[in-house]
């Protein structure tokens, strides 16, 4: 042993005569690395670690080692503010490792010193466990060489021992973590361990012994101990974990082992895989086993909808698949599914944001606290939600005062009051004494006595308690039942090892066999491994939970017990209801528009009355008298538009709805067309007549033919019955329902007002108003400008066309301005129909009082009410009377300028002579004036200046070109023009027309 230690010391020289000191700079210097090993510098190159010499405060160090070698001693150290580095006290070194081997012995113990992984200098002790002997040193030493000094011993079956050989079992209780369930569960196995070593009829001839860990519920955690309980003696013929998240992992990896793992408190339906955990039984039902329940319950309160919110692990996961296909299948819809790893509070703010009101919580009862403090905050709770919770928390678990909150108890407390649990049945109702001789009264009383009066609320795995409990007699009565067959076989328990697969397919056949009374009632296993069992249904109600029912899914019976309590009085809705309210048109304002267009179809039937019963006063028929009817006609049909325009769901069923549609359209479409058509004829035909070109204007004198006016009203009237047509057989008009923003009413009721109104539309409804409002668009445009062009035009074929122009300027701006603002209006009822309709009243008034008023009243005021056949009866004539005087005016007029024109052809012929006198007189004296040209004698007095040769004022120059002359002028027509002076001396303006008559 001495030459041991003073290799260790050897080695261990190079890093002990470093000078080790204070440094200036405020470092620590380099250290030396051990004997075949060397030092990582974090964050260093090679070339700064040749160059450094001092190292910061707080830096670290890491020892390294060569292959096959360990470091011994501290393996980091860290620079301290006083310059040295931490545990220099300990020396590392770097140590050759001797095989594991030697540290476990089939059916005994081996204990290390120092403990840890064996190497140069380990010493390792044997034992051989009751009924064994040990065969070999008890001792062995690994060596500087990386070997032990003595071979590894055996424990032999002792043939001659008498007492109990033992059994163990491996066994992870939670203690701390998400669900401290072994606090009350180890205690509760323990004491079912003791009761069953206590009985001479199971496993007479062993002793069953618990080896334990705190798992801390976390699979990390787990994995290391795992590796210890699989790693360490004594081998274990059994693995029980406790929270799913360790049962899992547990159960994926005891197959490679050969192990049966039996679990007490793993609910995650994820479990139930025999394929991915074949070897894997538990006395804690299956999670899945809460959902029939729940949606036995949701079906009870009639809710149709839910929400879901839980923590991001394995086991609630597949517990909300379970959930989500079960809920489906019911016709329940989850309208929202959130999720959360630490930290809740996005969470629930998403389920306040999407309503939620039947709210599932699937989380470890840590996070409940942290759940329902944020439900606190968000005010999720009271007379308008439920929350669904697990069963399996502390009675007290929001009471408990927890440090990752802010919210006090009577916040929890308020936000908690009225859930509803889902529980499994974990102890036995009925009075009945089962396998362990003990009542489930009994054994509360037993277990309170264990946990030294601990208060079971603030106990965690109280609940399960019984589960563990009934675990260990599941065990021990499969064990026992194996025995038999074994000795059969030749094969003992305690031969057990994690390479013999018979004893584990005994053991596992036994397990799945198994039928028993026990505290938690009866257990029982299905095909998946999983215990079969009731659920309990309980409420928190002022505080402290109610049991309200039991449900048996297996036999889909539902015991209540009519206790539920709500805080709203019953329970509560799944959503916000909400209350479909159409609006409706106001009647008040109906009814004023109504009776306005009621007048104004009145007032269009007097009108057309009085044009048709007038229609042979040659007044009435120089206005077109048909044209006006149309117009009179096309106002009372868009009159009659009005009616259905304000006609809703008051009136009318729904199905009736789309007729009423079409008879806005039609109505107001060919009222329109006749309307409007009719007097934008009049003034097309008026600017066609009367804007012409002097030369053009002999087409004047032409008669109006009535079928070319009829025949343009026709087309625009065809025109609109085709565009109408084509439309409703295309893409007919439908109901449609506009949504609003919901209202809440003014009464404290968990209601909401969805306001919803009715449009008659069509699927391409904007495409076929673009083309209608452009096409009658572009003919008011028309209209306003052919008004605007035949204002000053004055014509007795048509002659109300100015009334008629004024009429298109106040239909043409009323359309223009009311379309684009009902579009706008569209979703405000009254003032779209009050708009709308008013503009309708409004235009057909202004055109029947412009168009028929005026005439009424001459026909009144002047008496003109004959007829043409009435004024040729009394003047015997088939003329007009002012025709023949006007014609006899004229005659007269003709027959005076023609005498006057035959006297002034007198005068121009005789200054013609005298004129050519004077040439001839001046041609003669040519000669003797150019003899005397030099002399610049003054003119003979007797000539004249050229100037007096002009004619006189009025008439005409002899050289000028001659106009033709009307046809009146016959003998005059080659010397005087239509625009001379002397015409416009002598005849009057007004009398020019009648010399062409």
């Amino acid at each position: 042993m001495a030459p041991i230690l003073f290799l260790i010391i050897l080695c261990a020289l190079p890093v002990l005569v470093v000078p080790i000191h204070n440094s200036s700079a405020g470092g620590c210097a380099i250290i030396r690395p051990p004997r075949d090993g060397g030092i990582r510098y974090r964050g260093l190159t090679q070339e700064q670690i040749r160059s450094v010499r001092i190292l910061p405060v707080d830096y670290e160090i890491e020892y390294i080692c060569r292959e096959n070698r360990q470091i011994a001693g501290p393996k980091v150290r860290k620079c301290l503010p006083n310059g040295t580095w931490t545990d220099m006290t300990q020396l590392s070194v770097c140590l050759l490792q001797c095989p594991k081997v030697w540290t476990s012995l089939e059916n005994g113990r081996v204990t290390a010193r120092p403990p840890g992984p064996p190497a140069e200098g380990t010493v390792l002790h044997y034992t051989c466990n009751s009924g064994f002997t040990l065969e070999g040193r008890n001792i062995s030493h690994c060596t500087k060489l990386g070997k032990w000094d003595a071979p590894k011993p055996t424990c032999l079956y002792d043939r001659n021992y008498t007492g109990k050989k033992k059994l163990y079992i491996g066994a992870l209780f939670p203690m701390s973590g998400g669900w401290p369930g072994g606090q009350a569960c180890m205690p509760s196995a323990q004491m079912a361990l003791d009761l069953v070593n206590n009985r001479s009829d199971i496993l007479p001839d062993y002793e069953l012994e618990l080896i334990h860990y705190d798992s801390m519920c976390d699979p990390g955690e787990a994995t290391k101990l795992l590796y210890d309980l699989l790693y360490t003696e004594p081998i274990k013929i059994v693995l029980m974990p406790g929270c799913s998240g360790v049962s899992t992992l547990v159960a994926e990896a005891a197959r490679m082992w050969n192990l049966i793992v039996l679990s007490y408190g793993s609910s995650s339906p994820a479990l139930s895989n025999r394929q991915r955990f074949p070897t894997f039984f538990r006395t804690h039902p299956s999670a899945t086993l809460h959902n029939p329940t729940r949606v036995r319950l949701f079906k009870k309160w009639n809710w149709s909808r839910i929400a879901t919110i839980q923590q991001t692990t394995e086991v609630f996961t597949s517990t909300l698949d379970d959930l989500e296909q079960r809920v489906k299948e019911a016709g329940i819809e989850i309208s929202v599914r959130q999720s959360f790893l630490t930290d809740p509070a996005v969470a629930v703010k998403n389920l306040k944001r999407q309503d939620a009101r039947i709210i599932v919580g699937l989380f470890y009862e840590t996070e409940a606290r942290k759940v329902f403090c944020e439900v606190f905050k968000e005010k999720l709770y009271g007379k308008k939600h439920v929350w669904f919770l697990i069963g399996w928390y502390a009675d007290n678990w929001f009471k408990i005062k927890d440090p990752a909150i802010n919210c006090t108890v009577e916040n929890m407390t308020e936000a908690v009051e009225g859930h509803v649990t889902t529980e499994i049945v974990m102890l036995n109702p009925e009075t009945v004494r089962g396998v362990s001789n003990m009542t489930s009264q009994e054994f509360l009383g037993a277990l309170m006595s264990r946990l030294g009066g601990k208060n079971p609320e603030e106990t965690g795995g109280f609940q399960e308690a019984p589960l563990a409990f009934d675990a260990v007699w599941a065990l021990a009565l499969a064990l026992n039942k194996t025995v038999a067959p074994l000795k059969a076989k030749g094969r003992r328990l305690e031969d057990f090892n994690y390479n013999n697969h018979d004893i584990t397919s005994e053991i596992y056949r036994a397990l799945n066999t198994s039928s028993f009374e026990g505290v938690s009632g009866h257990v029982v296993f299905d095909a998946q491994g999983s215990r079969m069992a009731m659920t309990l249904i309980e409420q928190l109600q002022g505080g402290s939970y109610k049991k309200i029912g039991y449900y048996d899914s297996s036999q889909m019976n539902l015991s209540w017990f009519n206790n539920d309590v709500w805080i709203g009085g019953k329970p509560p809705a799944d959503r916000t209801v909400v209350l479909e309210e159409y609006r409706l048109l106001s009647q008040k304002l109906f009814a004023s528009v109504s009776v306005f267009a009621g007048l104004g179809i009145l007032l269009g039937i007097v009108c057309l009355t009085f044009n048709i019963y007038n229609g042979n006063v040659r007044y009435i028929q120089n206005s077109q008298p048909y044209l006006n009817n149309m117009t009179a006609v096309g106002c009372m049909m868009a009159l009659a538009a009005v009616f259905p325009l304000g006609i809703d769901r008051h009136h009318v069923n729904r199905p009736q709805f789309p007729v009423v549609c079409q008879f806005r359209l039609w109505l107001l479409g060919l009222g329109f067309s006749l309307a409007y058509g009719s007097m934008f004829t009049k003034i097309w035909w008026v600017h066609t007549l009367f804007t012409k070109k002097d030369e053009k204007k002999e087409k004047k004198k032409q008669p109006l033919e009535p079928w070319k006016l009829y025949a343009t009203v026709g087309v625009l009237l065809a025109i609109d019955f085709l565009s109408l047509m084509i439309w409703q057989i295309v893409d007919p008009l439908h109901i449609t329902v506009e949504k609003f923003t919901r209202e809440a009413p003014k009464e404290d009721l968990d209601v909401l007002i969805q306001p919803l109104l009715e449009h008659c539309s069509s699927e391409k409804m904007n495409t076929w108003l673009g083309v209608v409002y452009g096409y009658k668009g572009l003919l008011l445009l028309l209209g306003i400008f052919l008004a605007y062009e035949t204002k000053s035009v004055s014509t007795e074929k048509i002659n109300d066309h100015r009334a008629v122009g004024m009429a298109i300027y106040n239909v043409a701006v009323l359309c223009l301005i009311t379309a684009p603002v009902t579009m706008i209006l569209s979703s405000q009822q009254d003032a779209s129909f009050a708009f709308a309709s008013l503009a309708i009243v409004f235009s057909a008034y202004i055109t029947l009082v412009v168009l028929f008023v005026p005439k009424m009243r001459r026909l009144i005021t002047r008496g003109e009410w004959q007829s043409e056949q009435q004024d040729t009866l009394k003047t015997g004539s088939s003329t007009n009377n002012n025709d023949e005087e006007k014609s006899r005016q004229l005659e007269r007029e003709n027959r005076e300028l023609q005498k006057i024109i035959q006297e002034k052809e007198e005068r121009v012929s005789a200054l013609r002579n005298q004129l050519a006198e004077r040439q001839a007189i001046r041609n003669r004296r040519q000669p003797t004036s150019g003899q005397n040209q030099n002399h610049n004698a003054p003119p003979p007095a007797s000539q004249t200046d050229p100037k007096s040769l002009l004619p006189p004022p009025g008439y005409p120059n002899p050289t000028a070109d001659n106009h033709s002359l009307p046809p009146s002028f016959s003998n005059s027509s080659s010397l005087y023009p239509a625009d001379s002076k002397m015409s416009r001396n002598h005849c009057h303006n007004s009398q020019i027309p009648l010399l062409y008559k």
